[in-house]
């Protein structure tokens, strides 16, 4: 072990040279027994025992220094990397507001915000949802050798090409972003060129996919929302009227947690808050009318088909909750006098901080939804269990009726068929 290490062992006597001729008291030692007849000036260079002792002392300081050092390179990445997640917590920590979401109030007409999600993540669940439209386009693949259909197979290798394409520039601004060369402005036009592409491929997709549903009837569909984004939603084409009483109905089925996120939201000019329902972090499901608050007795998020209702009228705001057909909440007092306004926008699966925008991640819905009905009026407790029963008498929504036609989706929100009232019946 000594021979790998010649420069030490030339070293050592200057060192025990020099500390003789500055005297002992300007210089520290490794304290070692010598006789007392022994010149200890002279005992270094006559190879004594002493010598061979802190010429071995000295070999192993020498080797635990360079194991330190060599782990410390070792972790050196591990730092910068838990360095830089706790600069993004604590940035994250300042914004966020005192008890999380903001509590509402005349004066906003938005829900706390959490920080947006950074760019690069943002372009890694983009690439999530390709993988998502290149499962499609194998079912798709596989329909098309069935009907040995050359068209569809045609329009698959394009959209096969272009997906391709998506996943390279995907990849190549995420490399990008890490090295630090696109600044905050370049990175919020590169997500939304990608983003509007990705919606243009996945309705070209769907028109595809529309071949195999021709015999489908045009309520008996259902959205997923697979990932927690703030660019996958669907939009209601028709807005609300004014209304004094309301009945809002539809099939949800999720496993999020914390919170399913925002099923639907609907704002108007001057209040974002005009009505929703959300269930975000770990409190319960709310209903707002008017930034005001009820919060509601559902149980929902285990992964199975729920059907859920909620009607109120603006006399005394009286308000009544349906899990499955069954009431299990009510109340008053919620936004009472005050009538929804008309001509806003209607949102499923976001919540809009501002008119048709302003969505949050963090908020989002995360799961399927179905059969989203509204009502001008409050419906009797018979006609919400013909709805959870999937009865043939059961009422489409006199203002918003549930159908293919009324509904489009963005950012890789995906249409299937709806299951759960063939299982129930």
């Amino acid at each position: 072990h000594l021979k790998t290490r010649p420069s030490l062992l030339l070293l050592l006597p200057l060192l025990l040279a020099r500390g003789c001729a500055q005297g002992l008291g300007q210089t520290r030692f490794i304290c070692t027994s010598v006789p007392v007849d022994v010149d200890m000036c002279a005992a270094p260079t006559q190879g004594g025992d002493a010598a061979e002792e802190l010429r071995g002392t000295v070999l192993q300081l020498r080797e635990t220094v360079l194991q330190q050092k060599e782990t410390i390179l070792r972790h050196q990445d591990t730092i910068r990397e838990l360095t830089a997640k706790l600069g993004r917590c604590e940035s994250q920590s300042a914004a966020e507001a005192p008890g999380g979401r903001r509590q509402p109030g005349p004066a906003k007409n938005t829900m706390g915000d959490l920080s947006r999600p950074p760019a690069a993540e943002t372009l890694s669940q983009l690439g999530q949802t390709l993988q998502a439209l290149k499962t499609r386009l194998e079912n798709l693949e596989h329909f098309s050798r069935l009907n040995a259909s050359g068209q569809g197979s045609n329009l698959k290798d394009i959209l096969q090409n272009k997906i391709d394409d998506l996943e390279k520039q995907v990849l190549s601004r995420v490399n990008s972003l890490e090295e630090g060369k696109f600044g905050p402005r370049n990175e919020s036009e590169e997500r939304g060129k990608i983003e509007s592409t990705l919606t243009s491929l996945h309705q070209r997709i769907s028109d595809l996919e529309k071949g195999q549903k021709d015999n489908r009837p045009t309520d008996r569909f259902q959205l997923t929302f697979p990932l927690r984004t703030n660019y996958m939603y669907a939009k209601v084409k028709k807005s609300l009227p004014e209304m004094y009483a309301f009945s809002v109905c539809m099939w949800m089925k999720s496993s999020a947690s914390p919170g399913m996120g925002t099923p639907f939201s609907y704002a108007v000019p001057g209040q974002a808050n005009e009505l929703v329902l959300i269930e975000w972090g770990n409190n319960p499901m709310e209903i707002l009318i008017n930034d005001k608050v009820a919060k509601l007795p559902f149980v929902i998020n285990d992964g199975k088909w729920h059907h859920i209702c909620v009607t109120w009228t603006t006399r005394d705001g009286v308000w009544e909750a349906y899990q499955d057909g069954t009431q299990t909440g009510s109340g008053e007092n919620l936004a009472p006098y005050h009538p929804i306004k008309p001509q806003g926008v209607l949102v499923l699966g976001q919540e809009q901080d501002t008119l048709g925008g302003g969505f949050d991640a963090t908020q989002a819905f995360v799961g399927e939804l179905a059969h989203f009905n509204v009502w001008d009026r409050k419906l009797s407790p018979g006609e919400v269990y013909a709805l959870a029963t999937c009865s043939s008498k059961a009422l489409a929504g006199n203002v918003i009726a549930w159908a293919e036609g009324n509904i489009d989706v963005y950012g890789g929100a995906t249409k299937w068929t709806f299951e759960a009232c063939r299982q129930l019946n």
